[in-house]
């Protein structure tokens, strides 16, 4: 099969950017695709992390330390950015500006007016593909649960929880990064950092807060700066949001949290959806597994744990029998963005796009709702516009 090859630019050569790289040389792992990325030109302030791309990505053939100069690249297409919050707004804005398709990390701005300001320029180039990393709606899992809520098995919604959850915050040893800074990670805190990814599945499903009561929670109140001392903890590390959903036809709480520390927990997202007819839910605690409970009026109630086999949203070599992982979820969001640039939204091999913009939007009016709660201990009504 001939396929269409994306030639992509990254801007920010971090962890993320290293995962798109893996992805992009597993993408013989697929089958039946018709396109593939090829990373060519890469960019970041610091030479050592482009360099890494430069000794193991064959087609990386240009490194830049100036963005502007990556986006004047005619041969790049698209541009994966994974840089801290602060830059969102002015790198973003100029990626679209400049004609390339762009999948950026959350949260798409570092407050509310950034991601306004992005979403305009969104708005102003209505050709390119705008979408962020949300990696974790494609395990196998996960599509198993989106297909009961499409096909409207849960009946009455009775709650709803979701949450992102880490636990290497826990050692007071580990150096303060930019994550713990207001400059640079945005007032958010874990929210920004992690929520979108939370919310990601929520708003697809067209959950929107109506309201939120937040309680936010600072752990750690300094960390080793590196160079003998130690450095305040400006962000928030732990989120609770109680939510309160309303829809057309029903009403139900949504609890939502975020968390740096919480102990034991590596690197765990989970959903936990609870209906009239049926409740479900998964967590990467557990991969393979989806637990569910049907139930008949008057039946019995009874929890039921499958194993969820190897059937991602593209087609691979693997056999349904083996495990999927944190990587294979990575390939399929590529697969999805890729997809999405080549055949558009209506012509995708299958329905899941990646993150929108309208999402993103939607979880920074959470976000500042949540900051406004915490202030005043009170619960804040969250406007949609017309959007509720």
């Amino acid at each position: 099969m001939e396929k269409r090859i994306i030639k992509f630019g990254v801007i920010g050569c971090g962890l993320m950017g290293k995962e798109f790289a893996s992805a992009a040389a597993r993408w013989c792992h697929l089958t039946g695709v018709d396109f593939e990325p090829r990373i060519v030109a890469v960019c970041d302030a610091n030479p050592a992390a482009t360099q890494w791309f430069q000794d193991n990505v064959p087609s990386v053939n240009r490194a830049y330390s100036d963005y502007k100069e990556l986006l004047a690249d005619d041969e790049v297409e698209a541009v994966y950015c994974a840089v801290p919050h602060n830059l969102h707004e002015q790198i973003y804005i100029d990626i679209i500006a400049a004609g390339k398709h762009l999948l950026g990390e959350k949260p798409f701005g570092i407050d509310q007016a950034a991601n306004e300001a992005i979403s305009a320029a969104i708005s102003e180039n209505p050709n390119i593909v705008v979408r962020s990393s949300s990696e974790f709606p494609f395990f196998p899992g996960v599509q198993q649960i989106m297909k009961w809520v499409e096909e409207e098995r849960f009946g009455k919604i009775i709650e709803v929880e979701a949450g992102f959850w880490h636990s290497s915050d826990l050692d007071p040893g580990k150096p303060i990064n930019w994550k713990r800074r207001i400059a640079t990670n945005g007032e958010y805190g874990c929210m920004g950092d992690l929520g979108l990814h939370v919310l990601h599945l929520p708003l697809r499903f067209g959950w929107k807060p109506a309201s939120v009561r937040a309680l936010l929670n600072k752990i750690m109140e300094e960390r080793p700066d590196g160079q003998g001392g130690m450095a305040p903890c400006e962000t928030w590390d732990n989120a609770i949001l109680a939510c309160d959903v309303k829809t057309a036809d029903q009403q139900f709480p949504m609890v939502l949290s975020m968390k740096r520390i919480a102990p034991g927990h590596a690197n765990t997202w989970f959903i936990r959806i609870q209906g009239t007819k049926l409740s479900a839910e998964f967590s990467t605690k557990n991969p393979k597994q989806v637990a569910f409970l049907p139930y008949e009026p008057g039946g019995r109630q009874a929890w039921h744990v499958a194993d969820a086999p190897y059937q991602s949203a593209y087609g691979t070599i693997t056999g349904g029998i083996f495990e999927f992982g944190f990587s294979d979820s990575i390939l399929q969001m590529w697969a999805a963005f890729c997809d999405e640039i080549v055949h558009g939204k209506e012509g995708m091999q299958q329905p899941f796009s990646c993150a929108l913009p309208e999402e993103a939007e939607g979880s920074h009016r959470l976000f500042t709702a949540a900051l406004e709660s915490h202030k005043t201990s009170g619960t804040i009504a969250i406007d949609w516009g017309n959007e509720g």
